[in-house]
């Protein structure tokens, strides 16, 4: 089922979370073991990361080096499936730009097609550890633009074979991420909001924001979006703190703010413990007044550990 068919058949606000791919090696057991506990809140579907290949140089005996491609992380796709089996439920697979050429997304959606995927998550991804700024493969997506342009083109049959006659129409439901505090790309929020009113107009139908920890910055971000004629879903992405670091690591990796209050709360905690329960109270509060304004889902990000995310979800569905 489509996500906008589940937030328009929803009575009241959904339950959702996203996981991390194992790492190679790890059996899908690992996967399953984070999900089983939350599978009581009946999640209306669970996103699937994307980790694109990184790249490792290694000098050859004749001095000469080469550049081996290493796979961190088992595909997405593959993935899905094992849900979708397993569980009955919809699993939601983000492509990215990065790593991909355009060819390589093409093959990419028509597995997903072939699975019954209705839903994909399009981004434009990361940097690679050593680029200070993002670059495209060659004859791949700049960026989420172009990628959402893609899978609508596939949406009308067009393929990147124009020769292709009476090429089998995909039915994919397409979503963006969305940054409250916005993208740190971006020169400011307004630059930021004009890139996004594009990417609805070229097709994306549900966004999902970044984690934050101030509701007001979402609220405010959420006005923002309807005053430019941005009214497609808004899913509110939440993650717990559960540990001392995440409120110095958090804010350089996402270019998110920590509220003072939480700052100082965290601090004041004297084991790993008390960070998770003063983390998942917080989340508590965030979720119920998120719930109480309607929100269409609540979107956790579990890092693959269901433990926090369960307790929150204890006391909010």
């Amino acid at each position: 089922m489509k996500i906008t068919d589940h937030i328009n058949n929803a009575k009241e606000t959904l339950f959702s979370f996203e996981i991390l791919p194992p790492l190679k090696g790890d059996s899908i057991e690992s996967i399953y073991s984070g999900i089983d506990p939350l599978m009581e809140f009946k999640p209306a579907f669970i996103d699937v990361t994307y980790h694109r290949e990184e790249y490792l140089i290694k000098q050859r005996p004749d001095g000469l080096f080469d550049r081996i491609a290493t796979k961190k992380r088992p595909g997405t796709v593959a993935i899905c499936a094992a849900l979708m089996n397993k569980y009955r439920i919809d699993a939601v697979p983000h492509i990215i730009c990065g790593g991909f050429t355009k060819e390589d997304t093409e093959n990419a959606l028509i597995d997903l097609n072939f699975l019954g995927i209705d839903n994909i998550l399009a981004l434009r991804g990361d940097n690679l550890k050593n680029e200070n700024q993002f670059r495209a493969e060659e004859n791949g997506n700049n960026n989420s633009l172009e990628l959402i342009h893609q899978i609508k083109n596939m949406n009308s049959g067009i393929y990147l074979d124009e020769e292709l006659m009476n090429a089998n129409v995909t039915g994919f439901c397409i979503g963006a991420a969305v940054y409250p505090e916005k993208h740190h790309d971006a020169p400011n929020l307004a630059t930021d909001m004009k890139f996004l009113k594009r990417k609805v107009e070229a097709g994306a139908e549900f966004l999902v924001t970044q984690m934050f920890f101030d509701n007001k910055k979402y609220f405010e971000f959420v006005n923002k979006c309807r005053e430019n004629n941005i009214n497609v879903p808004i899913i509110p992405g939440i993650k717990p703190l559960t540990a001392k670091a995440q409120t110095s690591v958090l804010p350089k990796l996402f270019h998110i703010d920590i509220p003072f209050e939480l700052t100082e709360t965290i601090e004041k905690c004297k084991t790993t413990d008390d960070v998770k329960k003063a983390g998942v109270e917080w989340c508590i509060h965030q979720c119920k007044e998120l719930v109480a304004a309607k929100v269409p889902v609540l979107h956790f990000y579990t890092m693959g550990r269901s433990e926090a995310t369960k307790k929150i979800a204890e006391q909010v569905f």
